[in-house]
């Protein structure tokens, strides 16, 4: 993965610092734990994840060196209640990017999934900390499976990844760069 191509995305905070791990357990997990010492738009990506936590707190795999898991962490401090539908303008903001830079087209299936030709390719994760209302900690995780063409026995019939639907190899980057781009628009908004 290339950072410094990462570090010059057209965003103000948003991997400006950014932490890669060869393996981790949960980059969502870890940017909880050190939410007081990272700095605001930090992001957090992991070659390998061993226990990444998907949509009520199912494990999400991410086989090494092919897929995407990112965590961002963002310091608002804003209302907590103009996160509403957040999450489903992440995933939107996802779905765009694939059809971009791919022509890939996905679906969102509520609250925070999307899928590939019936079957899941992505998650999206949002968590907030606030005192008295105001947001102080916003971690976003996103999980894609990007170039993984084997999958674990229990979610074979479920899982899939970009690689294996479209029969192409992709560079992760081409579709975080403009992700975090657009998640920075999203927030700036709030």
């Amino acid at each position: 993965m290339d950072l410094e191509k990462i570090k010059h995305a057209k965003t103000k905070r948003i991997g400006k610092e950014v932490q890669i791990f060869e393996t981790i357990p949960s980059t969502h997990q870890y940017a909880k734990q050190k939410a007081e010492e990272l700095a605001d738009g930090t992001m957090l990506l992991a070659e390998e994840q061993t226990a990444g936590i998907g949509t009520q707190n199912r494990k999400w795999y991410t086989q090494k060196g092919l897929n995407l898991a990112m965590t961002i962490l963002l310091k608002p401090k804003i209302d907590v209640k103009k996160l509403e539908g957040f999450t489903l303008e992440l995933a939107q903001a996802m779905k765009e990017v694939l059809w971009e830079q791919g022509k890939i087209e996905v679906s969102i299936k509520l609250p925070n999934d999307l899928m590939l030709n019936g079957k899941k390719v992505a998650g999206i994760l949002t968590e907030s900390s606030c005192r008295s209302g105001i947001v102080q900690n916003l971690w976003i995780s996103i999980g894609m499976n990007i170039n993984q063409m084997e999958f674990e026995e229990e979610i074979k019939e479920i899982a899939t990844s970009l690689r294996k639907e479209t029969k192409k190899e992709y560079e992760r980057e081409d579709f975080i760069i403009p992700w975090i781009e657009k998640v920075e628009k999203l927030i700036e908004k709030r």
